[in-house]
């Protein structure tokens, strides 16, 4: 059996199962991840929502087919169309589209912050896919996680009234990703960390093509070189190269221990806005997102404990 060769065995796992690998694995991917939220900030400003939420996976796909055509690889087989089906919508659908549109009115550090959640969110999946029965602190951090999450979302309001629009998106976008992510690290497992994400683009491709097409039938984006670099990121980067080394981590897991590794990614993606679009960084940003990320590191590692 090649390297490269999708067939899965029950003997032999498509990736190794050394613990620290996919800790770096992990780590490389959450670097690539962090800097998904201020250039797609970048890219609004001269993009509409549809066309760079739709246009980087279709980016994406054409480079995910040409993979899988040059390696020649096997076609997954019976549910695991379906599971694609399932990583599809979360991650290359629902995450970046529901993330997109929300950042046209809020900033990239808001943004950074809601999104913290994803590792617990990841972990309760897990949890939940893996019919597992964690101890009660678990769910107790969970949600208390959420509540500071949403607490801080009506605070940047400017009161407890109601949740803007652009938070409920960043809310959903979390719970899509956090399906994505735990199918898609088992799903790694059988068809291989790259070829999952690849695979997973394929099967989203006809919609996101589709997306594509609409938007440009409101106009042509007329952006910037600057936004036009940054929508290739988006494109080569976040939603393909990136998934990588991503799923690789998650293959090689354990997929919570991994997944905590995420809990970096809102401090890099916020530092990002800081340096790349000069956002200030207010106390309720600095309050908000310690009290969610260590809400999200604590429900991890309550899962984690035997």
């Amino acid at each position: 059996m090649s390297p490269n060769s999708s067939a899965t065995t029950l003997l032999r796992p498509v990736v190794s199962t050394k613990t620290s690998t996919g800790i770096w694995w992990g780590l490389l991917g959450v670097v690539a991840f962090s800097f998904t939220v201020p250039l797609t900030r970048v890219a609004v400003e001269g993009m509409s929502p549809l066309f760079i939420g739709a246009g980087r996976a279709v980016v994406a796909a054409i480079l995910a087919a040409l993979a899988l055509a040059l390696t020649r690889q096997r076609l997954p087989r019976g549910r695991q169309w379906i599971r694609l089906a399932v990583v599809a919508g979360g991650i290359v659908a629902g995450f970046p589209l529901l993330t997109t549109f929300a950042l046209t009115s809020t900033s990239a550090s808001h943004g950074a912050v809601v999104i913290a959640l994803l590792p617990a969110a990841t972990a309760t999946v897990a949890v939940i896919r893996g019919r597992e029965h964690p101890r009660p602190l678990f769910w107790v951090l969970t949600v208390v996680g959420v509540i500071a999450a949403v607490v801080f979302a009506l605070v940047q309001s400017g009161g407890f009234g109601a949740l803007h629009w652009a938070d409920l998106l960043l809310l959903g976008a979390v719970v899509a990703a956090a399906i994505g992510y735990a199918e898609g690290g088992l799903l790694a497992r059988e068809l291989g960390a790259w070829q999952t994400i690849s695979w997973a683009l394929v099967v989203a491709a006809p919609v996101m093509i589709l997306l594509t097409v609409v938007s440009l039938g409101f106009g042509a984006p007329s952006a910037t070189p600057v936004q036009w670099l940054s929508f290739a990121y988006l494109g080569v980067v976040s939603m393909f190269l990136g998934f990588f080394a991503w799923y690789r981590g998650l293959a090689i897991g354990p997929m919570a221990q991994v997944s905590q590794i995420q809990l970096v990614q809102p401090v890099m993606s916020i530092a990002w806005a800081g340096l790349l679009l000069g956002e200030s960084m207010t106390w309720t940003t600095v309050v908000g997102g310690l009290a969610v990320i260590l809400c999200a590191g604590a429900a991890v590692r309550v899962r984690l404990r035997k």
